[in-house]
């Protein structure tokens, strides 16, 4: 098994100076409880709606105000996590898409904390935390078609050695790495800033790591901080 440690380019620290991250590395099996993946992800939406953690609207409104540093709007392109909450406070909950990709969801709205899944077979190279130069390839879609586009130059991206694999930091993932329903080694980032309590973030990796051997008791998984 390979263990992902992701690389964090120093300009990151200029923007957001107290960023910190778990990574959580997966070798996977055959999926053996699918059900549980949803019962994971409503019961975060329910969390969501019901309670919450009294610092999660200030972890959300601080990524806004990173976003911000690097010329994107928030209110247009919003982090992951704020986009997923929004959605549950609207809708009174969030469709089951995937038993993984539930799994991360529940764990990013539950914890207003941007997660990203990623299929490692996909990447070339190691997964990089950098500022674009306007030039690299981002694969996406458009319009219902596939499509490639770039970033803007100065924007926050996560990269491989082909091109881009999310924009904006933590907006909007590219097609290449994204997981499947067959993909099977697997890597997360969970990605956090000061408002959020170090203990939660630590507790947000506990958690995922429980749900993720839930669902794949034989997985190999290993998590490091960044």
């Amino acid at each position: 098994m390979v263990v992902i440690v992701p690389s964090i380019d120093d300009r990151i620290y200029h923007i957001a100076p107290k960023f910190r991250a778990l990574s959580i590395s997966v070798q996977g099996t055959p999926i053996q409880n699918p059900e549980y993946a949803k019962q994971v992800l409503q019961a975060a939406c329910t969390f969501v709606i019901e309670s919450d953690y009294a610092w999660a609207e200030s972890h959300i409104d601080a990524w806004g105000d990173v976003f911000r540093q690097f010329g994107s709007k928030p209110n247009r392109t919003p982090c992951s996590a704020a986009a997923l909450r929004k959605r549950v406070l609207k809708n009174g909950g969030m469709e089951s898409i995937d038993p993984i990709v539930d799994i991360y969801n529940a764990i990013s709205i539950q914890y207003a904390l941007p997660v990203g899944g990623e299929n490692i077979d996909a990447y070339q190279g190691t997964p990089t935390l950098t500022i674009a130069d306007g030039t690299e390839r981002f694969d996406t879609m458009k319009d219902g078609s596939p499509t490639t586009e770039s970033p803007n130059a100065g924007e926050v991206i996560w990269r491989d050695a082909i091109g881009v694999t999310c924009r904006r930091w933590n907006w909007r993932q590219g097609l290449r790495t994204r997981i499947e329903s067959d993909t099977r080694n697997m890597w997360f980032i969970l990605e956090s800033l000061p408002e959020m309590p170090l203990e939660s973030l630590q507790q947000a990796g506990q958690d995922m790591v429980k749900h993720l051997r839930i669902l794949m008791p034989d997985a190999i998984i290993e998590q490091t901080s960044v």
